[in-house]
């Protein structure tokens, strides 16, 4: 594992360096960086490393300037003493926000998310290879029972999927319910993964449906939807980064 520290105060990159070369010695630092001005030009020179540890402040400012300026590949473990830059911490590819003083139980858990993560990306990836060689074909619309009569909900009108006590129910963006036939699994292998997102174990939302993503507790989010919804929606910790690339496509 390269890893890259980016820290103004030697002492604190010196005790951090510590710290992983007792977590993971194999763990390799290949540059300790001082300042937003240094951080970006061997950013924009290197390849990207497989971590970063980040300090917010830096000598000669704040380190989010650092994503302003250099496309950053590589995840990032955010450290400070502040606690008020979590939201702004949260727009960067962040596995995790540290306070300062460091300790090392918490540097060992940013590490064994980041490479938890990093599994899940692989056996994602090769899901989704699989999925590409079967090419399913993609819903446009839902059948739903309508009174007396059956109605065809074409896709794009559907806000979300929400699973309940056992049953599918089908929310377009009026406001309307359905039951569907369809299980959570089944949709989320008929519908195209562009615009919709297995959020957690009752729901597959739109991408227009999101209306407002907040942090919430141990790296988790929480979703408030459009139409409303009123049971809590939550993002694990594990799924908010593919969620976070997901709004982002």
């Amino acid at each position: 594992m390269k890893i890259v520290i980016i820290e103004d105060e030697q002492l604190a990159a010196d005790a951090l360096k510590a710290m992983i070369g007792g977590i993971r010695p194999e763990a390799e630092i290949v540059a300790t960086l001082g300042s937003v001005e240094e951080a970006v030009k061997w950013l924009t020179l290197h390849q990207a490393p497989d971590l970063i540890f980040c300090d917010i402040h830096l000598s000669d400012g704040n380190s989010f300037e650092i994503f302003r300026q250099v496309e950053v590949h590589a995840p990032v473990v955010f450290t400070t003493a502040y606690n008020q830059y979590a939201i702004e911490a949260f727009k960067v590819n962040s596995v995790d926000y540290l306070l300062k003083p460091l300790k090392p139980t918490e540097v060992a858990h940013a590490i064994k998310k980041h490479e938890d993560l990093k599994k899940q990306h692989i056996a994602e990836g090769l899901k989704g290879i699989q999925k590409m060689v079967q090419a399913p074909q993609r819903k446009s619309r839902f059948l739903v029972k309508n009174g007396q009569s059956i109605k065809a909900i074409p896709t794009q009108e559907v806000a979300y999927f929400l699973a309940e006590e056992g049953v599918v129910f089908l929310y377009t963006f009026d406001g309307k319910r359905f039951i569907i036939n369809n299980t959570l699994d089944q949709l989320e292998e008929q519908l195209d993964g562009a615009n919709f997102f297995r959020a957690n174990r009752h729901l597959m939302v739109h991408i227009d449906a999101v209306k407002e993503v907040r942090p919430y507790f141990k790296g988790r989010l929480e979703l408030l939807l459009n139409p409303h919804i009123e049971s809590e929606q939550i993002v694990s910790s594990s799924r908010a980064p593919h969620f976070k690339e997901w709004l982002d496509m």
